[in-house]
């Protein structure tokens, strides 16, 4: 789906609300937005291609002392495969189109006309430079919010590993060991499009033994299922 600037509403201001953090200097914002193509065809316009180059180290002190961390079991060489997973191009626009990023951007009448707004690049890239209005504006502790918000949950997921993080498979697995039915998911969501959340509830044979949260369908899910599958193994602990 392309990604368009609503009329009416300043999607600068919803981009804001996404994000979580009220900007003292709206022009570090405006400047983070705004495509080269768009500067270009209005004079005197910074393009945000200096934030990108300032978010992209932010982005990546922050993730890679966060992994450190959070992780002081895992070598130098996993550390940095866990990083790279995280800071990377389709990750940087998946999170940008989840905050609703792409509508906001400031884009010349080119690339408006070919579908910017959704390009992986661009969306990348400013993701980067919103990142570093962020810092600029609210220093490091602002910085860390935002990223703590909108990429903890891919931090998790990664650090988990290929399958790791599939705890509905675990689920799946070992429920048939003791019930008839396989699991259940009732999902509901809130909030708007922009800034949408997901919660799911896991039944077990028609109780609801695990729920969770996050900002996808998917996430909701997994979450609901490692709460399920850590109840289920505690209960056969206990037999």
């Amino acid at each position: 789906m392309t990604a368009t600037a609503p009329a009416g509403d300043d999607p600068a201001e919803a981009l804001a609300g996404a994000l979580g953090h009220r900007f003292a200097d709206a022009e570090l914002l405006a400047c983070a937005l705004s495509h080269r193509s768009y500067c270009s065809e209005n004079g005197g316009v910074e393009s945000n291609e200096r934030l990108e180059f300032l978010g992209d180290a932010v982005l990546g002190l922050i993730v890679t002392d966060a992994v450190y961390r959070r992780f002081p079991e895992l070598p130098e060489g996993e550390l940095a495969k866990l990083r790279s997973s995280v800071v990377n191009t389709a990750t940087l626009a998946e999170v940008a189109a989840g905050v609703g990023l792409g509508a906001a951007l400031r884009l010349g009448k080119g690339e408006e006309s070919t579908g910017g707004r959704s390009k992986t690049s661009i969306l990348a890239d400013a993701m980067e430079a919103v990142i570093a209005a962020v810092y600029l504006d609210g220093g490091m502790p602002a910085a860390e919010g935002l990223i703590e918000r909108l990429f903890s949950d891919r931090v998790r997921d990664s650090a988990l590993g290929p399958g790791g993080d599939d705890f509905k498979t675990r689920l799946q697995e070992l429920s048939a060991r003791h019930f008839r039915r396989p699991p259940r998911y009732v999902v509901t969501s809130d909030g708007p499009d922009h800034a949408k959340r997901f919660f799911a509830d896991v039944k077990l044979d028609g109780a609801v033994r695990g729920s969770g949260e996050g900002r996808s369908k998917k996430h909701a899910e997994q979450a609901a299922a490692r709460a399920a599958w850590s109840w289920l193994l505690a209960q056969e602990d206990e037999d």
